[in-house]
């Protein structure tokens, strides 16, 4: 049996287009432990909900704190995502950055199923607290749902997306000017113009077409049930 560990995955508006096609994702980010609001669009569309966002609790500013909390409690961190060496790459430099950082092991996102068996004997043997995860939505939360029963010693397990890149220096992160502002989505797409742009252009289109819906389907039952308790 494995411990009790928790889940922490981010949601962005382009997470919730894909958990309205794929129900096995839906259902995992329903049944995590905690689950974290991540950009301006999933902003707006709380607001369209009635429901107030007090900060944008996204991963890339959030897990670095996550980090230091790690180094201050003195807990093991494994990196787990990325292309090839790419976990190594941030490992070896939030070593640099943190004098006291306890990174015990780091393999790529893009592993077979017999480096699987070795990841999670890894991840056993060195008795890991802490595993970051950056394989990319949905294929990181369907892979920690799937393995969370057999790591005996993990406490938090996080779905991290491309930070495990942003850490190694592989992607730089946008100006703080820029991320204070909510337009990070922006500067990924002048980055990555040919990966992103139909992420940040018809998959906000479609986003904010199922946020409409679900507004005007909520409503129509509202005055449904309205309706129906004044015939009685």
């Amino acid at each position: 049996m494995g411990t009790t560990s928790k889940s922490l995955f981010f949601v962005n508006a382009h997470c919730f287009n894909m958990a309205q096609s794929n129900p096995e994702y839906r259902k995992v980010l329903n049944e995590s432990d905690l689950i974290f609001n991540d950009g301006i669009g999933v902003k707006l569309g709380l607001y369209f909900a009635g429901i107030k966002a007090k900060d944008n609790l996204n991963g890339t500013d959030l897990i670095p704190d996550i980090i230091k909390m790690a180094v201050s409690l003195k807990k093991k961190i494994y990196f787990l995502g990325g292309r090839r060496d790419i976990a190594y790459k941030a490992k070896l430099k939030l070593e640099e950055e943190y004098e006291h950082i306890n990174i015990v092991g780091s393999f790529h996102g893009y592993f077979t199923p017999e480096e699987e068996a070795f990841i999670k004997e890894d991840i056993n043997r060195l008795e890991v607290d802490v595993l970051i995860v950056g394989m990319g939505v949905p294929t990181q939360e369907l892979w920690v749902s799937k393995v969370k029963p057999e790591l005996k010693t993990v406490k938090l397990i996080i779905g991290g997306g491309a930070v495990i890149d942003f850490m190694s220096g592989t992607i730089p992160r946008a100006p703080v000017w820029i991320r204070n502002n909510n337009l990070e989505w922006v500067y990924r797409l002048y980055l990555e113009p040919k990966r992103m742009w139909r992420r940040y252009t018809i998959g906000n289109i479609i986003y904010f077409y199922h946020i409409l819906r679900f507004r005007f389907s909520k409503k129509a039952v509202s005055e449904s049930s309205e309706i129906t308790s004044v015939k009685h």
